[in-house]
């Protein structure tokens, strides 16, 4: 079995210059986002002091994206995003977007496999089913002009419930979850 690639090492200078490792030239953080759309993963330290500087620098590439008008991130998702660090689902919401984006890159047939996989920790949790639910209603909505994934793309076969069924489900997950959360 092939190792993985090993991640692309960028360095940054005191002059805060990016110089990529493996080409010997200053890259720009267009260039990184570039590389990484590429499929190459990258790493990011400070050559003074070692500091790994990735999610830092990654964090900039979105601000950057989002603020030219490239948005990905809806408004409310962002502000979702501010509450959970100040909240107890602090701790799941790292481990649901991680999820999420893993299903975008492994597709649609490992979606199933994902939601229905060795048993999880969280699923324990109040209101997992309907997160599960509106992940999956995600997933739809990012993917509905993408071949294989639902919109556009041929009708997946294992598509028990109608929509208006699965919404129905849906409301009454979300109605039994704020009657537990009224009585906390």
């Amino acid at each position: 079995m092939a190792e993985p690639a090993k991640p692309l090492l960028i360095k940054r200078y005191a002059s805060r210059r990016l110089y990529n490792t493996e080409t010997s030239d200053y890259v720009t953080l267009e260039d990184i986002a570039g590389f990484i759309r590429a499929g190459r993963e990258v790493q990011i330290v400070d050559l003074k002091s070692g500091d790994d500087l990735t999610r830092q620098y990654l964090l900039q590439i979105v601000a950057e994206h989002e603020s030219k008008g490239d948005t990905v991130l809806p408004t409310n998702v962002l502000t979702d995003l501010v509450r959970s660090y100040t909240s107890n689902i602090q701790s799941v919401v790292p481990q649901f977007l991680a999820a999420s984006f893993e299903m975008l890159r492994d597709g649609p047939t490992k979606v199933i496999e994902n939601m229905n996989a060795i048993p999880n920790p969280l699923t324990a949790m109040p209101g997992f089913d309907l997160m599960r639910k509106q992940q999956e209603a995600f997933m739809k909505t990012m993917m509905g002009g993408v071949p294989g994934w639902g919109g556009s793309g041929p009708a997946k076969e294992d598509s028990a419930q109608d929509p208006a069924e699965e919404l129905a489900e849906i409301k009454k997950q979300f109605a039994e979850l704020q009657k537990k959360l009224s009585k906390l």
